[in-house]
């Protein structure tokens, strides 16, 4: 990127940028656990700054974000992701999907857990825990908004990290119409608007999870055409 006079960018030094960029993608994760600290009003603001800047197609925008700190309406999302989970989860269980996807975990106690955590949706009742919980809506009439809103999202989640916060991204309590339209009625989400998702945002308890695996990057990179690879492996040492 060739820097332009005039602009912000000739005095950026891309070099720490990137570095800077790159260390905080590498250290977001999905934060589950986390103590009561508040979270300030400088931090939050960045982080919704962040949001605001997102990129939309034909720049319109389409988000709004409810800014969620009161304990009975945490409360509250934390009932309906916990029910949302349940019963997204109870699906996979019964469909057999859950233990396909947990067949290399040996430890049978460990795997029983992990079904139980899933199927009564406790994996998402943890959003009363943090200090705040961002709901993020958008225009239904707009056509790309799932993608503009999880461009925003994203930026989110990042600006997160660079305050060194904790946050989770969560479609538990709006993935089912049923419960999406309960939320929208108890936050008075208008009739045009679709809830996208919430995001928890708060100071880790110090749970910090490790990183998940990811695929290698040569087998998710083609060149001109799919199945031919960009990159090549490089040899475990």
């Amino acid at each position: 990127m060739d820097p332009r006079p005039g602009t912000a960018f000739a005095e950026l030094d891309v070099k720490k940028a990137t570095d800077a960029f790159m260390e905080i993608v590498d250290l977001r994760r999905s934060v589950r656990h986390y103590t009561d600290a508040p979270v300030s009003e400088e931090d939050l603001r960045m982080i919704l700054e962040s949001a605001r800047w997102a990129p939309s197609g034909e720049n319109a925008q389409p988000w709004k974000f409810i800014v969620v700190r009161d304990k009975k309406n945490k409360e509250f999302l934390s009932m309906i992701s916990k029910r949302g989970s349940g019963r997204r989860f109870t699906g996979e269980y019964l469909s057999k999907q859950m233990q396909k996807r947990f067949e290399t975990l040996e430890d049978e106690e460990k795997r029983r857990s992990a079904f139980t955590k899933l199927t009564s949706g406790e994996v998402s009742a943890f959003v009363s825990q943090p200090d705040v919980v961002v709901i993020i809506t958008g225009r239904k009439e707009v056509w790309d908004l799932p993608f503009d809103t999880s461009a925003a999202i994203e930026h989110i989640l990042l600006a997160v990290t660079a305050a060194g916060l904790g946050a989770c991204w969560l479609v538990a309590p709006c993935i089912d119409i049923r419960d999406e339209l309960k939320l929208n009625e108890y936050f008075g989400i208008p009739e045009d608007y679709k809830t996208i998702s919430i995001i928890s945002i708060g100071e880790s308890s110090g749970r910090y999870p490790n990183a998940r695996p990811r695929n290698d990057i040569a087998d998710i990179v083609y060149s001109e055409k799919y199945g031919e690879a960009y990159y090549q492996k490089e040899e475990k040492k």
